[in-house]
């Protein structure tokens, strides 16, 4: 079973995230890297997470797919935020930009994920990621297909 199932499949997804909030309910990836939702509005999500050297690349540095996961999180969730209970999304595309390396020392960093446009079968969404003083980590844009309910 999945965990919007188990949180309730009848909610909306504004809903549904907000109850993950609350509850401190997270998917697996999520457990894994210790990515928490922080903050859940119409169309836009924060998630925050602190890099440490347990996500080291062979270089020394944050590996890229700790900073990916986290923008597809932001990206996907934003547009969840806007689903009517029955309704799911999944990425179609997300095209990542890595403006500056992440090590053990960078502190807490915070993906915000906000919806672009919003069609009936398709979504646009951008994201970034920043530390807890603004500086640019990563951005995201990225496509995300709206499936209904089978």
């Amino acid at each position: 079973m999945n965990l919007l199932h188990e949180i309730g499949p009848h909610l909306s997804g504004i809903e549904q995230l907000k109850a993950m909030l609350q509850t401190d309910r997270r998917p697996g990836i999520g457990e894994t890297l210790d990515i928490r939702l922080v903050e859940v509005d119409d169309g836009r999500v924060v998630l925050e997470a602190i890099p440490d050297i347990h996500l080291y690349n062979p270089f020394g540095t944050v590996h890229g797919g700790f900073a990916a996961t986290m923008l597809d999180f932001a990206c996907g969730y934003a547009v969840m935020s806007r689903m009517v209970a029955g309704q799911t999304t999944s990425t179609i595309e997300l095209k990542i930009s890595y403006h500056k390396a992440m090590n053990k020392d960078t502190g807490t960093v915070r993906a915000e994920g906000k919806i672009i446009t919003l069609g009936r079968r398709v979504a646009f969404t951008e994201a970034r990621l920043t530390d807890l003083d603004g500086k640019l980590y990563a951005s995201a844009t990225s496509s995300l297909i709206v499936l209904s309910a089978q």
